[in-house]
């Protein structure tokens, strides 16, 4: 992998695990504005397929719950209906944001992040 690639990983990794930290103590806001600034570079070097495995991996770890519907929801629908479900809950998250609600905008965009996760 090259730097600039590396770089732009580590960056997203660094982004979603405060994100999500910052989620736990409430602090939408800036929950919402990492996690855009993760998707912003994602959505950059989306023709790396190695960035992507690597953050699909980095999310399988974050979210790993004992139960989780989503997991179930995503192994019975194919992948065109499951890109269908993330740019619907990305649209959501985007209204809910310009309407100031953070904590709807950060929950919609972390259910989004379930399905791409592996």
């Amino acid at each position: 992998m090259e730097d600039a690639s590396k770089l732009a990983l580590e960056t997203v990794l660094k982004l979603t695990r405060s994100s999500e930290k910052k989620f736990k103590q409430g602090d939408f806001k800036a929950a919402i504005d990492e996690r855009r600034k993760a998707n912003s570079i994602l959505n950059f070097e989306s023709n790396n397929a190695e960035i992507i495995e690597k953050f699909k991996e980095e999310l399988s770890k974050l979210y790993s719950p004992k139960f989780d519907l989503i997991f179930d929801h995503k192994i019975k629908i194919d992948e065109l209906r499951k890109n269908e479900i993330i740019k619907i809950l990305e649209q959501k998250s985007d209204d809910k944001f310009k309407k100031g609600d953070y904590e709807g905008a950060v929950k919609a965009l972390r259910r989004s992040e379930k399905y791409l996760s592996k």
